[in-house]
C-alpha cells in the first residue's frame, strides 16, 4: 500500500478532502465577516448565529413545509439577509462611528439572544438534515472515493466566494460600496443612498453565513450551538488573512482547513489549536495579516 510520510495514501487523502471541506466553510464564513468589517468597520460576533439560523431554517422549511434543499439554497440566505437588515437598522447603525468594541459587544449580545431563542424552541439535541437525493453516494477520484455531497460543498463554496470577489472588486457596485464606506458624504453628494448601501451590505454578509449554514446542514447535527464552535476559528482566519481583505479571507480559510486536516493525521491533539498557533506567528511577523494593508 502506498504511503505518504508513513501514512496510508487513502487516509492522507481523506483527511485532505475533509480539511478542504472545512476550509470551504471557513472561507465563506470569513468572507462574510470580511465584507462586513471591510466595508462597514463592524466586528460582527453574531456571524456564527446567522450560520446556525441558516441551517435551522433549511431544516424547518424541509420538515414543516416540504421545501427542498435546492430551493432553500436561494430562500434561506435571502430570509436571513432580511433579518440582518432589520438588526442593522435597529441596533448597529448607531455604532459605526464608535470604537470596534461596541459593535463586538452588541453583536455578541444579539448572538446570545438568538441562540437562547433557538434553544428554547428546539432544545439542545441535534437535528438531522438528509443529503439531497441527487448528491447521495460517492464519486471515484481514482485514488479514493469521496462523498459526492462534499465535492458539491467545495464547488458551491468556491463559486460563491468568486462571485462575491467579482462583485466587490470588479464592478461599479463594488466601487460604489467601497467609496461609500470610506467617504460617505462625498458619495451621498453624487445622489447615492449610502444608508441603503450599508444596509444591503450587512444583509449580504449575513446572507453568506446563512448560505454556509444550508450547505453544512446535511453534514452536521443541527443544534443551537453549531455557530459557536466556528465563530472564534473564523475570526482567527479573518485576522490571519487581514481584517477586511476578501482575498485574504478566502485563501487563508482554505489553507487553514487543509492545515487542520493534515494536523489531525500527524498530531491530532493539536488540530483544535493549530489555527491559533498560526495566528500568533502571523501577527508576530505581519501584524496586519498576510493580505492586510499596513504591514
Amino acid at each position: 500500500m502506498e504511503t505518504i510520510f508513513g501514512v496510508p495514501l487513502n487516509a492522507f487523502a481523506g483527511q485532505l478532502v475533509l480539511g478542504l471541506v472545512n476550509g470551504c466553510f471557513y472561507a465563506i464564513l470569513s468572507l462574510g465577516l470580511a465584507v462586513i468589517f471591510g466595508l462597514l468597520n463592524v466586528v460582527n460576533f453574531a456571524h456564527g448565529a446567522m450560520y446556525m439560523l441558516g441551517a435551522y431554517l433549511a431544516y424547518v422549511l424541509l420538515t414543516m413545509f416540504g421545501v427542498p434543499y435546492w430551493a432553500s439554497l436561494a430562500i434561506v440566505p435571502i430570509a436571513v439577509g432580511i433579518l440582518g437588515v432589520v438588526l442593522e437598522r435597529a441596533f448597529l447603525q448607531w455604532l459605526y462611528k464608535l470604537d470596534h468594541i461596541y459593535g463586538l459587544l452588541a453583536t455578541f449580545g444579539l448572538a446570545t439572544i438568538i441562540e437562547g431563542l433557538m434553544r428554547a424552541q428546539f432544545g439542545v439535541s441535534g437535528q438531522r438534515f438528509p443529503v439531497p437525493e441527487a448528491l447521495t453516494g460517492a464519486t471515484n477520484l481514482g485514488f479514493m472515493m469521496v462523498p459526492t455531497y462534499r465535492i458539491w460543498v467545495v464547488a458551491a463554496s468556491l463559486l460563491a466566494c468568486f462571485v462575491v470577489w467579482l462583485l466587490i472588486e470588479r464592478t461599479r457596485l463594488g466601487a460604489t460600496l467601497r467609496a461609500g464606506t470610506q467617504n460617505p458624504k462625498l458619495v451621498a453628494a453624487f445622489g447615492v443612498n449610502v444608508p441603503l448601501l450599508v444596509m444591503c451590505t450587512f444583509g449580504a454578509g449575513v446572507g453568506l453565513a446563512a448560505f454556509a449554514g444550508v450547505l453544512a446542514a446535511p453534514l452536521v447535527q443541527i443544534n443551537p450551538l453549531i455557530g459557536q464552535s466556528l465563530t472564534i476559528t473564523v475570526f482567527a482566519v479573518v485576522v490571519i488573512g487581514g481584517m477586511g481583505s476578501i482575498v485574504g479571507s478566502v485563501v487563508t480559510g482554505l489553507a487553514l482547513g487543509v492545515v487542520e486536516g493534515v494536523t489531525k493525521i500527524f498530531y491530532p491533539e493539536a488540530s483544535a489549536t493549530v489555527v491559533f498557533l498560526v495566528m500568533v506567528l502571523v501577527l508576530l511577523l505581519r501584524p496586519a495579516g498576510l493580505f492586510g494593508k499596513g504591514n
